[in-house]
């Protein structure tokens, strides 16, 4: 097997110094305590502005839950109830708890949205 010339070895270093190559790399600075008070003043900002975009929106959030309860409703009925009369029946049965649902549904997204959004948002610029 031909081996490289003598003097192209004294060139190359038996080990690498992995530690020196690390310590070399731009470590990712800390955050100081005056830049975690101001992301958390920011993000406590995020969430007042959705409160008060879901307070301000509340017809177009009615209508959605509506679309998604008249969607979600059917496809659960046609897996759950396969046999026909009893399927119209139920249908039916569904559309009249659809006001109860509307009602139950708007106060979960009013209490949980604005800090489920949030905590969500704050984790895609972290």
């Amino acid at each position: 097997m031909n081996e490289l010339p003598q003097e192209i070895h004294q060139d190359v270093p038996q080990e690498i110094d992995v530690v020196a190559q690390v310590a070399s790399l731009p470590a990712e600075l800390a955050k100081t305590p005056e830049e975690m008070r101001r992301e958390e003043e920011r993000m406590r900002d995020v969430q007042v502005l959705l409160q008060n975009l879901t307070l301000q929106e509340e017809t177009t959030i009615k209508l959605i839950i509506d679309c998604l309860y008249d969607v979600g409703s059917v496809k659960i009925l046609n897996t759950k109830v396969a046999w026909k009369p009893a399927n119209r029946v139920v249908k039916l049965l569904a559309r009249t708890s659809k006001p109860v649902f509307r009602a139950i549904a708007w106060r979960w997204f009013k209490g949980n949205c604005p800090e489920l959004i949030t905590d969500w948002l704050a984790s895609k610029v972290r």
